[in-house]
């Protein structure tokens, strides 16, 4: 059976404060987008798992085999299975590809056991692999708290097209969330964000843009800046990183600008890729 695992971005993303036991409490608006990875899994004797990547990882570390090794220990079943991945987004790109594959995952051994999960039980097989997998397991858009797990999902028909480039160079998420300084840290209105885009207020979405690890992935990887300040002069409307990063999107309604862009920034040795918002 194959599975669509669809990638992320935030629109907008506050870390309010780091927790005693070491954690980040977030708040974030988390969407899900059309673009993704597409996972196929077969019963077999053992756990594997093939990648179109060469540099990936193939034992358990990889998300897939860490979320069947959690749902044979959650549901105390012995079947294992073969794995392809075909892997179209990219990684240390802030748009949770690995979490979007386990997710993937889980739901296509619930089909495959039949093992009628409920999205509670979904969820919480997905927050021991990562804080991401809840999220997207769900692919909807949400109002997203704590360390991943607390979603609050809701429906918005945004109308607006997306593009995403990422520099060569990523952000070890480690990284950007060990370099933070609390003293100077920019927190975005995350509930401003979620009434514009319920209401499809355009220009509140732009207004309430805003990443609290932007300012600290940029100083990781500078060439970050560079891809923001490119998409504002070729007249994007609002310009942000996205999780921990390297990916920037750039928001606009105007189509042959995105067309146009997706190529400029290819020939500049970028990943671009057109998208929007998933709309469920």
């Amino acid at each position: 059976m194959k599975e669509r695992a669809y990638a992320k971005i935030n629109l907008s993303l506050d870390v309010v404060r780091k927790r005693e036991d070491g954690y980040h409490e977030l708040n974030m608006i988390m969407v899900p987008i059309d673009f993704y990875d597409v996972l196929e899994m077969k019963p077999a004797e053992k756990n594997s798992i093939s990648i179109n990547r060469s540099y990936l990882p193939v034992n358990d570390k990889n998300t897939v085999i860490k979320a069947i090794q959690v749902m044979q220990e959650t549901f105390h079943f012995d079947q294992c299975f073969a794995c392809t991945l075909q892997k179209a987004i990219p990684t240390q790109a802030g748009l949770a590809g690995g979490s979007a594959d386990a997710a993937a995952a889980i739901r296509l051994m619930n089909r495959m056991m039949k093992l009628q999960m409920s999205s509670e039980q979904m969820i919480d097989a997905g927050k021991q692999v990562g804080a991401d997998v809840p999220f997207c397991i769900l692919n909807q858009s949400a109002l997203v708290k704590g360390i991943g797990e607390d979603i609050s999902v809701f429906s918005c028909h945004p109308e607006f097209e997306l593009l995403l480039v990422k520099p060569r160079r990523g952000v070890s998420t480690k990284s950007a969330f060990g370099a933070l300084n609390f003293d100077d840290i920019v927190h975005p209105d995350c509930m401003a964000m979620r009434d514009a885009l319920i209401a499809n207020d355009y220009e509140e979405v732009i207004h309430s843009l805003g990443n609290s690890l932007e300012a600290v992935s940029l100083k990781l990887v500078p060439e970050i800046a560079c891809v923001k300040e490119e998409l504002l002069r070729m007249g994007f409307d609002g310009v942000l990183m996205s999780g921990s990063g390297s990916t920037v999107f750039g928001i606009s309604k105007d189509h042959a600008l995105i067309e146009y862009s997706a190529k400029a920034m290819k020939k500049k040795g970028c990943f671009s890729r057109m998208t929007r918002i998933l709309d469920r």
